[in-house]
């Protein structure tokens, strides 16, 4: 994640669009994508919510999400202090047992990017090494309103403060609009603006706002649209606006994810945010991961959870399962 390489939009893209990525260009491929089948969706989603695990590999699930947790504080009352204490709280979540892994990043805003750097230490690095990565939410998150100038410069800082990955948030008034072309342009402009001056790139996540593009349609063409501009990750939301994550939503995306795969070969990471809180809620999660695109994908470069208080419960679980008893709410289980 912390080395990717910086490239231009992908001669694959440019090849499944069959032209330059203009306004006309894409409406006529996002619009001629298969419509998506509501009912049949969430009826997905419903079955794969109600798969069990065993319970020898509840141990497993636990750990699983911990690593692909990005733990996230993004306040206005931030403050370096408590930066600090979430960087604590990534590199030993539950001080009483060692073994517990390291969440795969801290996510916070531009300006809090060096002190969860510092606080990290000898850390911060490359979660799929066992280390921490620092992750920045940029382009005016969460509104997204800003001139573009503002967007990159905001990308830039961070990246220079020593951001890893960038999660930048898409214009859905110019989505919603029709602009398709210049929604690709700013992802495009984004992610050249992760260039740093080794010629590595911070990873970029591009978040979608699901909750405010009305349609599953309209998911699936924010999807491709992102994945064809050169996005590494595609997010669901920013956690600010109701809905963020919804299994439904989370399994669409990875539908785009898996048929980007077939297509191209590329392999493109997914982030469902907010609204995760409970162990047993995320544990669908990675039972749709690996029904959808397979278990390669549950490793921190190719699947995240944002959240914040997910965590405490994660660490509640596996108390329970090291002592068999906890002190967390009753109603708080895995079945």
């Amino acid at each position: 994640m912390t080395g990717t390489s910086i490239e231009a939009p992908h001669e694959r893209a440019l090849a499944l669009l069959g032209g330059q990525p203009d306004d006309a260009t894409l409406r006529r491929y996002l619009h001629g994508l298969p419509g998506v089948d509501a009912v049949g969706l969430e009826a997905r989603a419903a079955d794969l919510g109600t798969r069990s695990i065993k319970t020898t590999s509840k141990a497993w699930a636990l750990d699983t999400i911990v690593k692909l947790i990005d733990l996230t504080t993004l306040e206005g009352a931030d403050t370096p202090g408590k930066v600090r204490s979430l960087t604590a709280k990534a590199l030993a979540p539950d001080p009483g047992d060692r073994q517990t892994p390291r969440t795969a990043a801290v996510c916070v805003y531009g300006d809090m990017v060096g002190i969860a750097v510092e606080s990290l230490g000898a850390a911060h690095g490359d979660p799929d090494d066992g280390l921490v990565a620092v992750a920045a939410v940029a382009t005016a998150f969460p509104s997204g309103r800003a001139s573009l100038e503002i967007k990159l410069a905001d990308t830039r800082d961070a990246v220079a403060a020593g951001a890893d990955e960038i999660d930048m948030v898409i214009d859905r008034g110019a989505f919603l609009s029709g602009r398709y072309g210049q929604v690709f342009d700013e992802i495009v402009a984004v992610k050249d603006a992760c260039r740093r001056a080794d010629g590595t790139s911070a990873s970029l996540k591009v978040i979608l706002e699901t909750g405010e593009l009305m349609s599953y349609d309209n998911v699936r063409r924010a999807s491709w649209l992102s994945i064809l501009a050169g996005g590494d990750f595609i997010k669901t939301s920013t956690g600010k606006v109701a809905p963020a994550a919804t299994l439904p939503v989370t399994l669409l995306m990875l539908e785009v994810v898996r048929d980007w795969h077939t297509a191209t070969g590329g392999r493109i990471g997914v982030k469902p945010a907010g609204g995760i809180r409970t162990s047993k809620d995320a544990i669908k999660y990675l039972v749709t991961v690996a029904e959808t695109v397979g278990e390669d994908w549950l490793q921190p470069h190719l699947f995240r959870f944002g959240a914040s208080s997910l965590l405490n419960d994660v660490l509640l679980q596996r108390q329970k399962l090291r002592t068999g008893h906890y002190s967390g709410p009753d109603y708080v289980t895995i079945d």
